[in-house]
């Protein structure tokens, strides 16, 4: 095994985490090391495929990981240079003020945060400004306070959007720009990478016009010459001083081949899952049950949204090329007869024919890959797709946990009485939108529950909380049994919301990246 020389900071994993802290510390001038499992994604034409993408699965890591059964199945998950954010829908909201707060859900408790909305706020802001962000203030009901607009105007309705946009409107809901991560300039297009085409969310972006943490962060720092990038790393280990009190060595295969590396400060941004996996498999007499583990807390109150997709179809042509830009948060916080938290509502990106037989509900499915290509094609344009999203609870049951070189995930859904009142209430509001005419049955509303495979959201492995029997980090996200290692991902969250996860991951990784300046001084 060779071991390379030390460096001031070792951070692992390149994504919505890893990829921000490395970039809001590489003008520190500290030498700072950046291990990443994958490659960069291939910029090909196979990049905005749906039958590439969506059916073949071209860019999900072909491992396997296993469920409480021990059943095997491949998991959504992308190995490359900016994680997940290659292929993410680039939504990029902030979490409620009062998601900060203890709240009661009709299935349980979503738990307060040792830190509020105030002290993210700031972050927040710098992080809409580093990821492009697109959006308009004061339509949103559920918004939290902000300082300053968005930095970007925001991305507009096209047409038949638009239309949908009033129509709820007439309904009494409130529709919003969604703040949207994108390398856009809708005044002159030639000023921007993004050219609002069909293949976004869910898809990698051939012109990287979506700010991922790639573009946006790892690829201007790359040429840095006191930051190193070594890709095909993929870390196994971390070791500790005899104490257990500090990471000595971070092992990794290095195209196979076992290295070594150490650094005076060593960050696990894995993503919530990955992260408690190298924890918990870095195990030693000091920390028989996982590195940091002395609560029993790695690994367990793992939480990744209910989500569902589904699919509204009209007898109306819709031509909407990028579809993504409306969100309802009318039904966030609940309604008059049921007075508990149901979620937030969404576009997904374009339904496209190659797309239907992998996302259509388990009994549609096996007819829809029987249908000739100019049917599917006439199904999805006339589609547009929704996704719904409402918070699970911690549950410490719902855990990360490694047998041997197995990864497995022991989850159960939670809170789905207030996940389906808000997917019934959202067809009955569709229903109303279409004119007369235009009324389908309700069974013409297909819809699909996201399955284990599905982790786009995963958080709350490693909770924060400033007692150490409870949490697994302090509120700098610094691990509570072992002095220089941080855990900078999803792994942090206490709850999970309901908005997408991302730009609070982002926010946290420039909080703590002020912390570790400071403490690298």
């Amino acid at each position: 095994m060779t071991t390379h020389s030390h460096y001031d900071i070792i951070i692992i994993g390149t994504g919505a985490g890893g990829g921000t802290l490395a970039y809001h510390l590489a003008s520190s001038g500290k030498k700072i090391l950046i291990l990443e499992r994958g490659t960069f994604l291939p910029r090909e034409k196979e990049n905005w495929s749906a039958l590439e993408v969506y059916q073949r699965e071209r860019y999900h890591t072909q491992e396997q990981w296993f469920d409480a059964n021990h059943n095997a199945f491949r998991p959504g998950m992308n190995y490359w240079v900016g994680g997940n954010t290659k292929v993410y829908g680039a939504a990029l909201l902030r979490m409620r003020a009062r998601d900060f707060e203890r709240v009661e859900h009709k299935d349980g408790i979503s738990p307060e945060w040792g830190l509020k909305y105030q002290d993210f706020a700031p972050y927040y802001t710098q992080a809409e400004q580093l990821y492009d962000v697109h959006g308009q203030a004061g339509l949103d009901p559920t918004e939290p306070p902000r300082t300053l607009p968005y930095p970007y105007a925001p991305v507009s309705h096209e047409p038949y959007m638009q239309e949908l946009a009033h129509a709820f409107t007439r309904t009494g809901l409130h529709p919003f720009n969604l703040p949207l991560g994108l390398k856009l300039n809708e005044v002159d297009k030639s000023l921007g990478n993004c050219i609002r085409c069909n293949t976004c969310d869910g898809f990698p972006c051939l012109t990287n016009g979506k700010a991922d943490a790639d573009v946006n962060c790892i690829m201007p720092i790359r040429q840095t010459s006191h930051v190193t990038l070594l890709t095909s790393a993929k870390v196994t280990r971390l070791h500790t001083s005899p104490s257990g009190q500090t990471v000595t060595r971070v092992e990794a295969e290095i195209h196979g081949e076992p290295q070594s590396f150490t650094g005076d400060i060593v960050v696990v941004a894995c993503g919530a899952i990955n992260s408690a996996a190298l924890l918990l498999r870095s195990y030693n007499d000091q920390h028989p049950k996982g590195l940091a583990n002395r609560s029993d807390q790695v690994g367990r109150n793992l939480m990744k949204h209910i989500c569902t997709a589904l699919v509204q179809l009209s007898t109306s042509l819709n031509p909407a090329v990028y579809q993504k830009t409306i969100g309802i948060s009318d039904f966030y916080w609940g309604e008059p007869d049921f007075p508990y938290p149901m979620g937030l509502v969404q576009n997904t990106g374009n339904v496209l024919a190659d797309m239907l037989p992998a996302e259509a509900p388990a009994l549609l499915a096996p007819l829809l890959k029987l249908r000739p290509d100019a049917e599917l094609k006439a199904v999805a344009d006339h589609a547009v797709g929704w996704w719904l999203q409402t918070e699970d609870l911690p549950d410490a049951e719902n855990r990360v946990r490694v047998d041997g070189d197995r990864l497995l995930l022991e989850y159960k859904p939670n809170n789905l009485v207030a996940s389906d009142r808000l997917v019934n209430r959202w067809v009955e509001i569709l229903k109303q939108v279409d004119r007369a005419e235009h009324m389908l049955p309700f069974s013409l509303y297909p819809r699909n529950r996201m399955t284990l495979q599905s982790v786009g959201h995963q958080c709350g492995t490693c909770r924060f909380g400033e007692d150490p029997a409870l949490s697994v980090l302090d509120l700098n996200c610094r691990t509570h049994d072992v002095d220089n290692l941080y855990v900078v991902d999803g792994s942090f969250f206490p709850s999970s919301s309901a908005v997408n996860p991302t730009l609070t991951i982002i926010a946290n990784a420039l909080r703590v990246g002020d912390h570790l300046l400071q403490r690298l001084k």
